[in-house]
């Protein structure tokens, strides 16, 4: 049985085997995406009596909170159906598993994680490592700078021949999450008798965010960003307005959420211009975008009935790279191109495949956490072994 690879995030957990008869470029992703924030129902029994009467009552469980487990019953119920009834694992007949970690993991839940896998899930197996290398990893570096935008944070790191540059690293506890949010807001402006679901808004802000140009065109969309309406699942008619853009801009100006930061671009040379001089050329040539948001689209991708009269778009990754051709020529960062056969999806997924391509390393070579180190010296063992 191959190793299993795990990125668990705030919004989606990445799943699946690390197959090895296949060049780890094109590693094939058997990849479960399971919606963390799901409706977990609990039987409980009707308090006034009648032991066989029970009542059933929902409850929406966050697994994970901005990057981290936090509700670790509902992860364990998670991975169990995911790894004994959609992955086939049997008791008794468990394999190895890779966890994608995220920036700044405290000591306590890494040994937690550990000791979960081995005492309940019986694992044969354990490795850890942390995402914004995993991702550096799916494109073929070993060093290079990873700016992540999960849905319930941002970080942004610097990894030199394989180790994450911790000084210099930066986490902003925004997302995903938070820009959507930020939409249900604009909209419930616009909109102020129609109620909107967040699961709803959140599909919104995938069809319509974009980057304007630059600060200055962002601007001009007040005035010259014509109203777009569109038709909710209930038959409700929404008008969009500016939203989708305000949406992206966002990332650029965080004082539209109303946190004073500096923007994405800012921070991320920020973090590379406080790493050593003998490693600067080589984070510069390879900054890295990956996570859900950072796959944003130009509006010019949509069909042409809705491009009539809007203002000029770029996608996310355009609107970086523009914004980091205005920074001074001695440090000016320069976005990775993943080759052209990786998966287009690969900066959603790039922290999973890193794991899958490390999987095929770490096991066979015997450099995880084995049953029997974890016997002799305990969840300890992983801050050893894995970092």
């Amino acid at each position: 049985m191959e190793a299993v690879v795990v990125d668990a995030g705030s919004k989606l957990l990445k799943i699946g085997f690390a197959s090895p008869d296949q060049d780890p470029a094109l590693v094939s992703i058997l990849t479960i995406l399971f919606i963390m924030q799901t409706k977990m129902k609990r039987v409980l029994e009707d308090g006034d009596g009648g032991g066989d009467v029970l009542m059933v009552e929902e409850v929406t469980a966050d697994p994970v909170v901005r990057g981290f487990i936090r509700d670790w019953d509902a992860m364990e119920d998670l991975l169990r159906h995911v790894l004994y009834i959609d992955l086939g694992w049997e008791v008794g007949d468990e394999g190895q598993i890779l966890f994608a970690e995220p920036l700044f993991t405290p000591k306590a839940i890494r040994e937690q994680l550990v000791q979960l896998m081995f005492e309940t899930f019986n694992v044969s197996g354990f490795y850890a490592s942390e995402q914004v290398v995993l991702s550096l990893y799916a494109v073929g570096r070993i060093s290079g700078c990873t700016v992540d935008i999960g849905h319930g944070k941002i970080d942004i790191a610097p990894v030199c021949e394989g180790a994450v540059q911790h000084i210099a690293s930066k986490r902003f506890q925004i997302g995903g999450i938070d820009l959507t949010n930020l939409l249900a807001q604009k909209l419930k402006k616009s909109n102020p008798l129609v109620k909107i679901d967040i699961s709803e808004v959140e599909k919104l802000k995938e069809q319509y965010a974009c980057c304007a140009e630059d600060q200055t065109s962002f601007e001009e969309t007040e005035n010259k960003c014509p109203t777009e309406t569109h038709t909710l699942p209930d038959g409700q008619t929404i008008t969009i307005g500016r939203g989708g853009y305000i949406v992206g801009e966002a990332l650029f100006e965080p004082s539209i959420l109303g946190i004073e930061e500096y923007g994405i671009v800012e921070q991320l040379v920020r973090s590379i211009s406080s790493v050593s001089s003998e490693n600067l050329r080589q984070l510069l040539e390879n900054t890295m975008l990956c996570g859900g948001t950072a796959s944003m689209t130009a509006r010019s991708s949509f069909p042409p009935a809705c491009l009539i009269n809007l203002p000029d778009t770029l996608g996310f990754e355009e609107r970086f790279q523009k914004e980091a051709n205005l920074c001074s020529s001695s440090i000016r960062p320069s976005l990775i191109k993943p080759p052209e056969y990786m998966p287009e999806n690969l900066s959603k997924n790039s922290a999973w495949m890193g794991g899958a391509i490390l999987a095929k390393v770490v096991f066979p070579q015997n450099q995880h956490v084995t049953r029997g180190d974890y016997d002799e010296t305990g969840p300890t063992i992983v801050h050893k072994k894995c970092f």
